[in-house]
């Protein structure tokens, strides 16, 4: 099962390397991670979705977390009401009959095309993962040249609490 969990961290060198290395060393699989600075200065902010067996690999994922020194807060925010996002990038094979098909077909996923060249077209998408994976699957049979994902970020909607830990820090 997948987890959706946001990490507020001191910006610092190493940071990243050493949450990955964390997970990788214990055998969590990291779908995807996205890492930006916040509205802090000094701070930056984490969402990392990973394949998590069971409920009690999650505990123990978040606990591991809590544990590193650079991580201010831990927040599985899987479970509550969400707002997720990830941006691709897309180069499919194009020519003068198959771009208005292409066009028809991008249209209904909100996404645009960023460059136009004599064989090809860069088209952009932003959406929850699986509108992506949507797209991507339709875009398929004109052939891809080329592929880049973001990676997921994400925000608990509204006024929503989690479990969060936030350790003391002065910036």
């Amino acid at each position: 099962m997948q987890r959706v969990i946001t990490l507020t961290v001191q910006n610092s060198s190493g940071v990243l390397n050493r949450v990955t290395g964390m997970l990788a060393k214990r055998g969590f699989n990291i779908e995807s991670i996205t890492v930006g600075a916040s509205e802090t200065p000094g701070i930056s902010k984490m969402t990392i979705v990973v394949d998590i067996a069971n409920d009690k690999s999650s505990e123990q994922l978040t606990k591991q977390l809590h544990k590193q020194i650079d991580i201010l807060k831990v927040d599985d925010i899987t479970d509550s009401k969400i707002v997720s996002r990830e941006l691709a990038l897309i180069k499919v094979g194009a020519n003068n009959t198959s771009r208005g098909e292409i066009q028809s077909i991008i249209e209904p996923f909100r996404a645009r095309v960023l460059d136009v060249s004599r064989n090809s077209l860069i088209i952009e998408v932003t959406g929850k993962p699986d509108k992506v994976d949507a797209l991507i699957e339709l875009l398929t049979p004109y052939g891809l040249k080329d592929l880049s994902r973001t990676g997921v970020t994400a925000f608990r909607r509204g006024q929503q609490k989690g479990i969060q830990e936030l350790k003391s820090f002065s910036v």
